[in-house]
């Protein structure tokens, strides 16, 4: 599994990870499309946008390897703004390459495209 060196690990003052430290023994967590209603909470809103934020600092329009990236949290943004690169895509898969789609990125999450001194 490759481990995404300078990618933030969690949402600052949170315990919403952005990556994983290891496998899981157990079996690779698949990606999923994961719904997003209107009546999420906030800081469910704003951990999107940090690590659509931290996607798009990372690898910009460049196909990228799942590796360590959380699954769950690659997964609210899973069939939208990153899309699969591979075909046929495995989700179960570390080695599974993803793409970011820089139009709906940039609809959904226009802040993670801004110029930021820190994201934090």
């Amino acid at each position: 599994m490759l481990k995404h060196r300078g990618f933030p690990s969690r949402m600052p003052g949170t315990d919403f990870q952005f990556t994983i430290r290891r496998a899981n023994p157990k079996g690779v967590t698949p990606l999923i499309r994961r719904e997003r209603y209107r009546d999420r909470k906030s800081v469910d809103r704003k951990a999107d946008l940090l690590f659509m934020t931290a996607l798009w600092w990372q690898f910009g329009t460049e196909p990228f390897e799942r590796g360590n990236l959380d699954a769950g949290r690659l997964s609210w943004l899973f069939g939208r703004e990153v899309l699969p690169y591979d075909d046929p895509f495995d989700p179960e898969d570390y080695e599974a390459m993803l793409i970011i789609d820089e139009e709906a990125a940039r609809k959904s999450f226009p802040e993670a495209f801004e110029e930021q001194e820190d994201w934090e």
